[in-house]
């Protein structure tokens, strides 16, 4: 037999190095998270753990586990039937559950016994995710990072797009977590993904990058939406150098009529989002803007917005949190143009940093 089980730290440095990674806990489990680039082949699916999970507690634990590996059995012969028999003997698949026992356990020992080279996650899902998070730390204090800095509507993120299509390296955790990173920052119809999940698709990023190479970085805060960034994460970026980006308030007004389009077509929604804002800006204020957005007369709200709240919360959030805002380097596009912001960022991927 060459079942190999191999720790969680382990698991981290040799991940790339396995044909497939192989999640056998239920999709409801995978939903919330998983190994970066895993497939899902449920030895129980949600329904089913739930059965099995009610036998537990209604019968006994002997029915609940004849039943279980009755219905263990059949998934597991269609995961074959469907997954496997055209791999080749020197197929190596990784396979993990939530504690490293019976669910991953059974899969790997038929897959075993078929003749493949099999490794189980000792200690399963929960194990890997310990030894991620502690792992964070030492991926990120090595990094060389510049912070994009800019007040809201100054184009950071097109930058940072801009930044990546020229080849520099870049961490977008806004993408990472489908949100905008502010009180109106939330995404239409693009859920935020799960705490754990951000945190894995973080590890993902992080550990693919160059520490010979400058990583480039918007200033979030601590918070993204409703998922927290890793604290050494925060730490490192909050002492890192600065690049201040800006643009004149006529185009940082129309940057965000354009990338929030979604405000100005649902003007509903627009006020609904508005009222998240009202124990900042007071009822009176809010009501105002509310009007003014259905009479059809949005562009001044964005701009009162940006001068009366955004501007100066995020003025006053850099200098007390980033150390180096102070020295931060200005940086201006021609135009809030993604052809405007790519000569931008060639010119800064030709710098020293």
């Amino acid at each position: 037999m060459s079942l190999t089980v191999l720790n969680a730290a382990d698991v981290l440095a040799q991940i790339d190095g396995f044909d497939t990674v192989i999640d056998t806990r239920s999709e409801g489990e995978y939903a919330l998270d998983h190994l970066p680039g895993a497939v899902n082949w449920p030895t129980l699916n949600d329904d089913e753990r739930k059965l099995i999970g009610t036998l537990y507690v209604q019968v006994n634990q002997f029915e609940a586990k004849k039943r279980g590996a009755a219905i263990a059995a059949r998934n597991i012969a269609g995961h074959i039937e469907r997954h496997v028999l055209d791999k080749p003997k020197d197929w190596r698949p990784l396979a993990y559950c939530w504690r490293g026992g019976k669910r991953s356990g059974s899969l790997s020992l038929i897959l075993d016994q078929i003749g493949f080279r099999v490794t189980l996650v000792e200690g399963g899902y929960k194990a890997f995710r310990a030894a991620m998070l502690l792992d964070i730390p030492r991926i990120v204090e090595p990094l060389n990072f510049q912070v994009v800095c800019g007040t809201t509507g100054s184009g950071k993120t097109r930058l940072l797009h801009a930044l990546a299509y020229a080849g520099a390296q870049v961490l977008d955790l806004e993408a990472l977590a489908n949100h905008r990173s502010s009180v109106l920052g939330a995404i239409p119809g693009q859920a935020q993904p799960t705490q754990k999940r951000f945190d894995t698709l973080v590890w993902e990023a992080l550990r693919r990058l160059d520490p010979a190479r400058p990583v480039f970085v918007e200033s979030e805060s601590k918070k993204v939406g409703n998922v927290s960034v890793p604290a050494s994460l925060v730490e490192r970026m909050r002492q890192s150098p600065c690049l201040d980006l800006a643009l004149p308030m006529d185009e940082r007004v129309a940057l965000l009529l354009e990338d929030y389009d979604f405000f100005v077509r649902d003007r509903a929604y627009f006020c609904q989002r508005l009222d998240a804002l009202a124990e900042f800006r007071g009822k009176t204020v809010i009501k105002h803007w509310k009007d003014q957005v259905e009479s059809g007369n949005v562009e001044p709200v964005v701009h009162d917005l940006l001068t009366q709240h955004y501007d100066p919360v995020y003025l006053q959030s850099m200098q007390r949190n980033f150390h180096q805002y102070p020295q931060a380097r200005s940086i201006a596009p021609e135009n809030r143009s993604v052809e405007a912001m790519r000569r931008l960022a060639l010119q800064l991927v030709g710098q020293d940093f």
